[in-house]
């Protein structure tokens, strides 16, 4: 006969008891309950607030706003706009300037911060005393002030359009900001791109076949001079073939500002200094602790294989010092875009400045813009954590862990 395996209902009871209320029992499950009744209320109150607020000043929840016509104009844009253009365009041209100065921003921190990471590790006395300096310096002034002073210090003390700085008599510096020739494409631009990817993927496959060679028989290859003609040498020779790729606008000066070519203005450029030069002092503490983490005998062990110091930095150290640095690498990542937002304070164009700022104050759909800046941010930060977490994986694949 078989047994049966079914607890009896004390059991269940007591197994019941311990899921609902935990180790408190029924006194704790009656404390859950009562939060959550809490919670419910404080969200209701607010909601209702929050309604009852809108009711008041007569505006109207949704986002219908969004295909109003914004009526003002930003100083810079990558896409067309003109003052009739609606919020929902706004939105767009923020949101795109502020991935703009993020990607540069991200570019040139991770260079500084790899370049002055490795800087503080040299043998070199000056070198490393130099980039200790850098890092302690930047690290601990608030990046508030450091835009303020690029924007206000350095770049508003350039001269006027009319005494500009010039250089050829077609780029032209001054406190309006840089401004250089527009390239206007030409018919031969199409042969000349094409023969640059083919230039790029010939170096790629050489790079790998020099990292194989290396390797699989110790033997080092010089494959720099062949990249850097094959980069110049390929498009030069398909622009001899099928005529120059572009034309150029040169800016004139008219009256106060200049007419023609393409101008960067020095809000983005000011943002864009401030936030490399901040984030890359982190990021060079991360590298060096990166570096640090990998044992001092694989720079042993490169130096007995024939490798130079770099050479051994470059291909056994830091490969394995990735593991450890890219954690904390994106966290950088992440705190420069949101940094970006600080833009408001010099008039930068971004997210938080034209949408954020400009268009709720116009609309007063304070709930909706809120609510979308804050999405948009979000999903930035989820987008980088998903990329730099593919290529850690990546990572740890090729090196078998």
């Amino acid at each position: 006969m078989g047994t049966d395996a079914r607890p009896p209902p004390r059991q269940l009871a007591a197994r019941l008891q311990r899921a609902l209320g935990g180790g408190a029992g029924w006194k704790g499950f009656v404390l859950q309950l009562l939060f959550v009744i809490l919670v419910a209320w404080i969200i209701y109150a607010v909601v209702d607030n929050v309604r009852t607020n809108l009711e008041t000043q007569r505006i109207a929840a949704g986002f219908g706003f969004l295909t109003n016509n914004a009526g003002f104009d930003v100083n810079q844009t990558l896409i067309p706009y003109s003052q009739s253009d609606t919020y929902a365009r706004v939105f767009v041209v923020g949101l795109l300037n502020t991935l703009l100065v993020s990607i540069i921003g991200i570019f040139f921190a991770t260079l500084i911060g790899f370049l002055v990471g490795l800087g503080r590790l040299s043998p070199n006395w000056l070198l490393s005393r130099i980039s200790g300096g850098y890092v302690e310096l930047l690290r601990n002034i608030p990046l508030l002030f450091q835009i303020l002073f690029w924007y206000l210090a350095v770049l508003g003390a350039l001269p006027s359009p009319r005494q500009s700085i010039s250089l050829f008599g077609v780029i032209f510096l001054s406190n309006r900001g840089l401004v250089v020739p527009t390239p206007i494409p030409q018919p031969g631009l199409e042969a000349v791109i094409a023969a640059l990817l083919l230039a790029i993927a010939a170096s790629l496959l050489l790079r790998f076949y020099a990292r194989r060679q290396l390797f699989q028989s110790g033997r080092i290859m010089r494959i720099w001079p062949t990249i850097v003609g094959m980069l110049i040498g390929l498009p030069l020779l398909a622009a001899l073939l099928f005529g120059v790729p572009f034309g150029f606008e040169i800016p004139k000066l008219r009256g106060f500002n200049f007419a023609g070519g393409s101008r960067v203005i020095p809000e983005f450029v000011a943002l864009t200094v401030a936030l490399s030069t901040y984030t890359g002092a982190f990021i060079a503490e991360v590298v060096r602790g990166g570096i640090l983490a990998v044992h001092k005998g694989q720079m042993e062990a490169g130096s007995s294989l024939g490798l130079s110091r770099g050479a051994t930095l470059r291909l056994i150290v830091v490969p394995q010092a990735l593991r450890v640095i890219l954690p904390p690498l994106t966290n950088q990542y992440l705190n420069l875009t949101k940094n970006s937002s600080l833009a408001v304070a010099i008039g930068y164009p971004d997210l938080v400045s034209v949408f954020a700022g400009t268009s709720l104050n116009q609309t007063g759909q304070a709930i909706e813009i809120i609510g979308i800046t804050m999405g948009v941010y979000l999903l930035i930060s989820l987008v980088t954590s998903a990329i730099m977490g593919f290529y850690n994986w990546r990572i740890g694949r090729s090196m078998g862990a």
